[in-house]
């Protein structure tokens, strides 16, 4: 009679054995001092792994309910042993799944790659508002990223795969959202965000950079870019959130309505779920839409990450579009090189938008792929080969000019003739 095979948590495989043993809690940010990470090995098995400050990793039986989720067929288990790169390349192409909380999942593999310069890593830095999470990887010129109303820095996990070893890629998470302190009675509007995000990249001594922002990342960016030009050295607007022009029918009902709501408002994870999964078609069947959603309903499912939401949402909607101090008279004082990349099938932020961009700033760039809302992970190939062009030609024009007038209009006439040829190869007019 044979023996049956000894449990996984008493004889792991060996590609957890070597993740393991490389485990450096340095790489990891764990926000309440230990997690129970689920390891998903296809037909050998299941274990958890116990991780905790100035622990080594203990393997467990399987139970209970786990912080994170990581599943992988034999094949992403090895190449995530070899080389955490070719892991994320395995996760962008769905081979690796990740979910519940990606910043404990993703951090954990971190914590195991193989030690190398530039390695990513998860942390947290202290401002006036409270800890603010991100995670970084690479060296070079520094690429700030921000994340959209609703997402976390890991809506960014393909850039800072992409782009990490020619760049210093730092994702952070926004005041409110995801991992980061959610103040109480915050503004949660665009200068606010703008100031608590350059109080952070103080605190990690991050003078200039780069900047990418996605839907309302992309007004902070533009809120930086605009109140400390020094900072910028250009910007990736991808899909960004603009004043509205059109007139607002519901603006005396928004501004009625007080955010701190959301304090107040039951949300079960079951209805809320229900709820975002048909707010975003598809989500059921794309592993990483799916795991957009787990993020949003790790803050949303609490009280100050709604209110948070329900903030920054209602400053998006009422933001002025006009005047001395409307957002479309300040965009056109933008002289940082910058790139507004547009999705033809989003639904949020319509691309029909490029039009009105162009009349305030004719001369910049811009793009229109054929995905939705998030470019850098529904088109990742086209969208970082546009930004590393950008940040190409803003570091080159950086030596030339003479003042940020005359460097905007020459970046922007050169890839006003770029952008026709894109959107001509994407089938767009």
């Amino acid at each position: 009679m044979s023996t049956p095979p000894k449990p996984l948590w008493e004889r792991p495989p060996e590609p957890l054995e070597q993740l393991l043993g490389r485990f450096d809690g340095r790489f990891i940010d764990l926000p309440r001092g230990e997690a129970r990470i689920r390891l998903e090995f296809s037909r050998q098995g299941t274990v958890d792994c116990l991780v905790a400050d100035g622990r080594k990793p203990r393997l467990d039986r399987p139970r209970g309910r786990p912080d994170a989720i990581i599943t992988a067929d034999p094949d992403g288990w090895r190449a995530l042993a070899d080389d955490l790169r070719e892991g994320m390349a395995i996760f962008a192409r769905g081979r690796l799944r990740v979910r519940r909380d990606l910043h404990l999942g993703i951090g954990f593999l971190a914590a195991t790659a193989r030690p190398q310069r530039g390695r990513l890593r998860f942390a947290r830095v202290a401002t006036s508002v409270g800890e603010i999470a991100y995670c970084e990887a690479g060296y070079g010129p520094t690429v700030v990223c921000i994340h959209g109303l609703g997402g976390t820095k890991a809506s960014f996990l393909t850039t800072v795969a992409a782009l990490a070893i020619p760049y210093r890629v730092v994702a952070l998470d926004l005041p409110g959202f995801g991992d980061s302190a959610k103040p109480l009675r915050a503004p949660y509007d665009a200068p606010w965000f703008a100031a608590v995000v350059r109080e952070a990249l103080d605190a990690l001594g991050i003078r200039s950079a780069h900047f990418v922002g996605n839907s309302m990342g992309g007004r902070v960016a533009i809120e930086i870019a605009l109140s400390d030009p020094k900072r910028v050295r250009s910007l990736g607007l991808l899909c960004p959130s603009l004043a509205w022009l059109r007139r607002r029918q519901a603006t005396p009902l928004v501004r009625a309505l007080r955010p701190e709501l959301g304090l107040l408002q039951p949300a079960p994870r079951p209805l809320a779920e229900l709820f975002v999964r048909r707010l975003i078609p598809g989500a059921a069947g794309d592993d990483w839409v799916a795991a957009g959603v787990d993020e949003f309903l790790r803050s949303y499912c609490s009280a100050r990450g709604r209110a948070a939401f329900y903030a920054a949402a209602r400053n998006i909607y009422l933001e002025p579009a006009h005047g001395d101090s409307g957002f479309w008279r300040r965009l056109g004082e933008l002289r940082t090189p910058a790139l507004f990349v547009w999705g033809k099938r989003d639904t949020l932020v319509p691309a029909s938008f490029h039009r009105h961009v162009r009349k305030v700033l004719p001369n910049v760039e811009q793009l229109i792929l054929p995905c939705g809302h998030v470019p850098q992970v529904e088109d990742p190939q086209r969208t970082h080969t546009a930004l590393v062009d950008l940040f190409r030609s803003a570091s080159r024009g950086a030596g030339n000019r003479s003042d940020g007038r005359s460097s905007s209009r020459r970046h922007g006439t050169g890839a006003s003739r770029s952008d026709a040829r894109l959107r001509a190869s994407a089938g767009l007019r």
